[in-house]
């Protein structure tokens, strides 16, 4: 057998995903080049996930794969997406003359019928030729039983869309959620054909806050990247597809850590330490949080818009009663009153925004506003999706971000910055090995010189 032979068998038994989309019928001239290559891979792929920033014009994107999809089949396709951004959708498909209509009750609105994940019950996927899900990291922030749902429903549909800015940022096996929505792998079959379990003294990991750790086996990193961009393509610049960056050139982020002094140490304590366990990380939130909040509400005492992410209902709260014009959106609101707070201060009619990540942190465009506030924890996905809110494509000044954080989280603040560089590593691998699969950029694995066994 030749090398080329080899290669070729070696190809031949990769997992990778299977073409099954069509030619697109329908692309706007308001289409970036880039977010035209990336739709129309989209469509031809039939069942994929776009990874694309902020501000990259997936909206658009996935407009265009929902009405060449309808189009194709002449049947409906559902937009699902987060609550307050739904409205968003509507307006940007009058925007760019794509038809959809939003529906709260489970009837079908029309040929793009946009609705929220929470009202995805209502729904049958037999009305619907497609799904399309807008934020689909959103996915892996709900509990099995309601993850387990959205799975199933896109199950039933031929053609399924991902779109989202932050794919797995935490540890490559969150990309086993997508894998499976798409139905490309389940994610358990992901995780034993890849990955190796370590799993150590679980008890110690539990106590530190620490999951299972995952890591490829041997043989496995190459075959998942190349199964992977198989079904997905990301990039956070059009030049990481090949394109040239043109508008999308981001203004500074200026990330300031803002370490207070409390007013006392923790029982026992003479002074100041970082907190350990989780259970020490909770009470020294709860120790500090007028500290923290009075802090957070001298931060942004000046007359600009501004975010303020909290991660508690008495921090929320405070912050409210501290804040002159201040609006807060908690868990307690209902959803149309969610709303309602989300595009009163999109409009400019309240200041400053308060609310937690969980609940405002996806899909929102907030680029009127320049300066946020954030009390740390250890979600980098939350923390990159709440200064994504401002520091977007779009953002015409430089974002200041101020970390508010006490002497007792600095393990906390580690964490996360850890997370960040875990982050930054598997998004380059994502996007290599998607440059390989499309030719954009050439890459020879088999390069490395074979050394023959001494017993030979």
């Amino acid at each position: 057998m030749s090398l080329a032979e080899y290669r070729r068998f070696l190809t031949d038994r990769e997992n990778t995903g299977a073409q099954r989309g069509f030619t697109p019928t329908f692309m706007p001239s308001s289409l970036f080049d880039f977010q035209e290559a990336l739709v129309t891979w989209g469509i031809e792929t039939g069942r994929a996930a776009i990874f694309a920033d902020c501000g990259l014009g997936k909206t658009l994107q996935e407009l265009v794969w929902c009405e060449n999809v309808a189009r194709h089949t002449g049947k409906p396709v559902l937009l699902l997406a987060p609550l307050a951004v739904s409205s968003q959708m509507v307006a940007e498909g009058e925007k760019f003359g794509i038809e959809c209509k939003r529906s709260r009750d489970g009837s079908v609105a029309g040929r793009i019928t946009v609705t929220n994940y929470e009202k995805l019950h209502l729904f049958s996927p037999h009305d619907f030729a497609a799904v399309a899900c807008d934020e689909s990291s959103i996915l892996k922030n709900y509990d099995g039983a309601t993850k387990q749902a959205i799975t199933d429903f896109m199950r039933k549909t031929e053609y399924r869309l991902l779109a989202t800015a932050t794919a797995a940022p935490n540890d490559y096996i969150e990309l086993g959620t997508s894998a499976e929505a798409l139905g490309y792998m389940g994610f358990i079959d992901m995780l034993g054909r890849f990955f190796k379990n370590d799993q150590g003294n679980v008890a110690m990991k539990r106590m530190y806050g620490e999951a299972p750790k995952w890591r490829f086996k041997g043989h496995a990193e190459l075959p998942f990247w190349r199964w992977v961009t198989s079904w997905a393509r990301a990039c956070r610049k059009p030049s990481d597809l090949g394109f040239d960056d043109g508008p999308f050139i981001l203004p500074r982020l200026i990330e300031n850590e803002v370490l207070i002094d409390t007013k006392d140490a923790p029982d026992g304590m003479l002074f100041n330490m970082p907190a350990t366990t989780l259970p020490e990380q909770r009470a020294e939130r709860k120790r500090t949080i007028h500290d923290r909040c009075e802090a957070a509400a001298a931060l942004v005492d000046h007359n600009r818009p501004a975010v303020l992410w909290c991660h508690m209902n008495d921090e929320g709260d405070l912050l409210e009663k501290l804040i002159p014009g201040s609006v807060q959106v908690s868990g307690k609101d209902s959803d149309d009153s969610k709303e309602a707070k989300f595009e009163a201060f999109g409009r400019g009619d309240a200041r400053v925004m308060i609310t937690k990540t969980k609940i405002g942190a996806l899909g929102l465009n907030w680029q009127h506003a320049d300066h946020e506030v954030y009390f740390p924890s250890h979600s980098y996905e939350q923390y990159y999706q709440a200064v994504r809110r401002c520091w977007r494509f779009g953002q015409k000044n430089d974002v200041t971000v101020d970390i508010v954080m006490t002497e007792g989280e600095r393990r906390v603040m580690a964490n996360l910055q850890q997370k960040s560089v875990k982050a930054d590593t598997m998004f380059a691998n994502l996007v290599a090995e998607m440059n390989r699969a499309a030719g954009i950029a050439k890459v020879d694995h088999y390069t490395q010189k074979t050394e023959m066994p001494k017993w030979l």
